[in-house]
């Protein structure tokens, strides 16, 4: 298995329990809402803590797909949270699973965002780029609409 770690930082203006809090706590419900191509997200195992899986449901190009989300992690007290994303129809071929560590940690009146993202590809494959590139742009995109939508209620 080929192993391909990044690390990311990035801030946000909104602190840390209020982004917590909406990315994590109420991100099941906001995520839908906010992103057309998300259809659904579901809990196909477990009650929401470690070792709960989810199923999310979106559209693009017309097709209908799903990913495995798996939380490792979670702790409300410290704003981390590991999850792990494998299987499921819109699943990259290349990919066996994708794992991301998340903490939030107060800066400046809002937070600091660390995320370490570990791609696992199958066999000694190696990342092409426009896959990182892709998870990179996705889960971007996300935060950034629900950040946008804690600025703005």
């Amino acid at each position: 298995m080929g192993v391909h770690t990044f690390e990311e930082e990035s801030t946000s203006p909104v602190p840390p329990a209020k982004l917590f809090k909406a990315t994590v706590v109420d991100g099941d419900e906001l995520t839908p809402k906010l992103i057309p191509a998300i259809q659904s997200i579901e809990i196909v195992e477990g009650n929401g803590g470690p070792g709960t899986v989810k199923k999310v449901t979106a559209v693009e190009d017309g097709k209908t797909s799903y990913v495995l989300h798996k939380i490792d992690a979670i702790d409300e007290a410290t704003y981390t949270y590991d999850y792990t994303i494998s299987g499921g129809t819109g699943f990259q071929e290349i990919l066996e699973k994708v794992s991301f560590k998340t903490k939030l940690e107060a800066a400046d009146g809002g937070s600091k965002i660390k995320v370490s993202v570990t791609f696992h590809t199958k066999g000694d494959a190696p990342l092409p780029d426009e896959v990182h590139q892709d998870v990179k742009q996705k889960s971007q995109g996300i935060f950034k609409a629900i950040e946008g939508y804690v600025l703005s209620n």
